[in-house]
């Protein structure tokens, strides 16, 4: 790398994602200057504590001024009120990305307050951690994790092969599909899991003949890491439901309907089709550690003390 893709980013969210772009983007010299803004003020003064910002600002219109990209990185749910806040101070020529889980909501939210003058093109790293805030980031989140992007027929090529060039220089793996598409896949090797994962947690929290003390004291495998999803952020959660639901009430019916082949076999004590369907379904694990997106190491690969790993 011989200097910085950009002149100067602006962070409008200080959380797990934008921080740790920012880690990643000071070790390799990939930005000129970063900003950030954050609605609370502890953030803001954390980010500058620890370094991820050059400077912060308490709006989010103060801090995309002169910048040349602008990341998105709140809940799907606030891009609409920010896009609306930012679009009359965007410089011309400037890109503006977001990590939104969901892309049809995110692009009907933003993309009417981008100037013609500048460059929308959505985003989405495929990566992250039950952890929050701006002291959860670390500079090798995004190593050799997917950061799908959802450009459309108008978008400049050239801000879109810079955009590619600085998260390919943070170490993930670019790929582009069509909006719709991207929020199918995510219902289901994403937002389904995590709606399975906190129904789980749910029914425990609420079986009687179970304590919380045994819940916890004798968590197994499955059971911790169903608590390690439901974990995860309930503003972003509740946000990505409302606004991929129609893709994911699809998911959730095809997995209805494959529950209940499982509970006829179950009832009906035929261990053949259960062997078949754990067989078949073994294979998708084996075949996502041959992707490179997970280890095959004991204890999914996560760092000592719950930390989190390269690997989460």
């Amino acid at each position: 790398m011989s200097g910085p893709i950009y002149t100067r980013v602006a962070l409008i969210g200080l959380g797990l994602i934008a921080s740790s772009m920012a880690h990643a983007m000071r070790a390799g010299g990939l930005a000129g200057e970063i900003v950030g803004h954050a609605k609370s003020a502890e953030t803001r003064a954390t980010a500058l504590e620890i370094g991820i910002c050059d400077r912060v600002y308490a709006t989010a219109a103060e801090a995309v001024a002169g910048a040349d990209l602008v990341v998105l990185a709140v809940p799907v749910g606030a891009m609409a009120a920010i896009a609306e806040e930012i679009g009359p101070h965007l410089a011309a020529g400037t890109t503006v990305t977001d990590v939104g889980s969901v892309k049809q909501a995110v692009i009907a939210a933003v993309a009417p307050h981008v100037p013609a003058s500048c460059h929308f093109i959505p985003g989405h790293p495929m990566a992250g951690t039950e952890y929050s805030g701006p002291r959860s980031g670390f500079a090798t989140l995004y190593k050799n994790r997917w950061w799908l992007l959802t450009p459309d027929a108008q978008t400049d090529a050239a801000a879109l092969l810079r955009l590619r060039g600085l998260l390919e220089a943070l170490g993930a793996k670019v790929d582009s599909m069509d909006a719709a598409h991207h929020d199918l896949v995510l219902a289901v090797v994403s937002h389904t899991p995590h709606l399975i994962a906190y129904t789980m947690v749910g029914v425990a929290d609420h079986l009687a003949q179970v304590s919380n003390s045994e819940v916890i004291q004798y968590s197994a495998t499955g059971f911790r890491d169903f608590t390690r999803i439901a974990a995860s952020d309930p503003v972003m959660w509740r946000d990505v439901f409302l606004t991929n639901k129609d893709a994911v009430l699809d998911v959730l019916g095809r997995f209805t309907e494959e529950l209940f082949v499982l509970q006829r076999a179950i009832r009906m004590g035929d261990g053949d089709q259960l062997h078949d369907y754990f067989t078949r379904t073994r294979a998708i694990r084996r075949g996502i550690i041959e992707a490179g997106q997970d280890t095959s190491a004991p204890d999914f690969g996560r760092g000592p003390a719950g930390k989190p790993s390269d690997q989460a």
